[in-house]
């Protein structure tokens, strides 16, 4: 008996009213640094990778890691943007 051949994946949904859709991880950290320096994002997201010799690589090794934090990072990104679009 033959298997019917294997339909082919469907391709991924188009997400256009997420802002998040095709930034990475590394941009997203490297425009909250720029935007409020490892200082203030400490502050605002009190973790240790902002907080103990801040750095974009070892945030992004603590972040992948912790969806927790992730979540609240990628949060406060988007309150950045909302921010910027209101000061136009």
């Amino acid at each position: 008996m033959q298997t019917p051949p294997e339909k082919p994946p469907a391709p991924p949904a188009r997400q256009a009213n997420n802002p998040l859709h095709g930034l990475t991880l590394a941009a997203i950290v490297e425009a909250l640094q720029t935007h409020y320096g490892w200082e203030e994002l400490a502050r605002l997201v009190p973790i240790r990778c902002f907080q103990s010799q801040p750095s974009v690589n070892s945030s992004l090794k603590f972040l992948r890691q912790t969806p927790w934090a992730r979540e609240k990072v990628e949060s406060l990104y988007l309150f950045m943007l909302r921010e910027q679009r209101r000061n136009k």
